[in-house]
């Protein structure tokens, strides 16, 4: 086994890739008789201990990533001091609607029953929750799509945060500051998500939207996922999300110590795939590039 071991050199605790079954069929062919279960036990006398993987290995960090951040937190202060709001935006976890396992622990006298199995034909169909957090206000808007996340669909949902929430909490504002991640269907090399701004955001309101973008592997940063989607993910741990209905109570009911509460909308609408931008429709946009990486950090003005 010598060459099949790793080990915490720190606690001297050490695994094995090999299963006790296969260790006790070797040793049986040097003669040496001993069931699976003697196996484990030695094994355990000798600091083997059953392991899983653990995603501790960083991609590394390029020579952008701590200026990213930086420029990302001079944003914010910038339009905060101004008055002027602040969102994060992101997509969930998309979620099968039905009997399904949900993930997670939950005080209850006997267990729920659910399908042994995640089979998407028996699914009332699927919840794509694209979430919009107002930084400054600790305020959480979660529009539930049932068809496909894509750039329309994450930009109609910004729209529909400004026009139901946004200007009316930020009053005479024409500016907005949009928090996103680098990947998905908000990512800064899509041409859908920043013709979709132009033409439905900074033209028909009139505002400035200014996008910054996470560095790539960096989305647990993003304000979204940490002070809005974790706690929903909490709120409905080991529920089953049987129908829209309940999905949509359980993101409502989702509140925190620190003032956070939720709105939750059902979008049932077709948004297909594949869309494309022709290069003159791309090149008409009012597209202000900023100076600190051009690609991740860019103002959408109205035309």
């Amino acid at each position: 086994m010598k060459h099949d071991v790793a080990g915490d050199p720190i606690t001297g605790v050490r695994w094995t890739r090999r299963t006790t079954e296969k260790i006790s069929n070797e040793l049986r062919g040097l003669g040496i008789y001993v069931c699976p279960r003697t196996v484990a036990r030695i094994l355990g006398d000798l600091d083997y201990t059953l392991r899983v993987n653990h995603k501790r290995v960083s991609r590394g960090s390029g020579p952008d990533r701590n200026e990213q951040f930086e420029y990302i937190a001079k944003q914010r202060t910038s339009f905060a001091e101004r008055d002027l709001p602040i969102v994060s935006i992101d997509s969930k976890k998309r979620e099968l609607v039905g009997n399904f396992k949900n993930n997670g622990t939950a005080w209850k006298r006997t267990p729920e029953l659910v399908r042994d199995h995640d089979f998407r034909s028996e699914a009332k169909g699927i919840a794509i929750p694209y979430g919009v957090y107002d930084v400054r206000a600790n305020r959480g808007t979660v529009f539930v799509g049932t068809s496909h996340d894509t750039p329309d669909f994450a930009v109609d949902n910004l729209v529909r945060w400004w026009e139901s929430e946004g200007r009316q909490r930020y009053p005479g504002a024409r500016e907005l500051l949009v928090l996103a991640d680098s990947g998905g269907s908000n990512s800064p090399r899509v041409r859908t998500f920043k013709v979709a701004l132009q033409n439905r955001l900074a033209d028909t309101h009139q505002v400035s939207v200014t996008v910054c973008h996470y560095p790539a592997g960096a989305s647990k940063w993003n304000p979204i996922d940490h002070r809005l989607f974790s706690q929903i993910s909490r709120n409905w741990a080991a529920q089953p999300l049987r129908c829209y209905e309940t999905i949509l109570n359980y993101i409502r009911t989702t509140t925190t110590k620190t003032g956070l509460r939720v709105t939750a909308h059902l979008i049932d609408r077709d948004y297909p795939t594949g869309v494309k931008v022709p290069d003159d429709q791309f090149a008409a946009i009012a597209l202000q590039p900023h100076d600190i990486q051009p690609l991740r950090n860019y103002t959408i003005r109205p035309r």
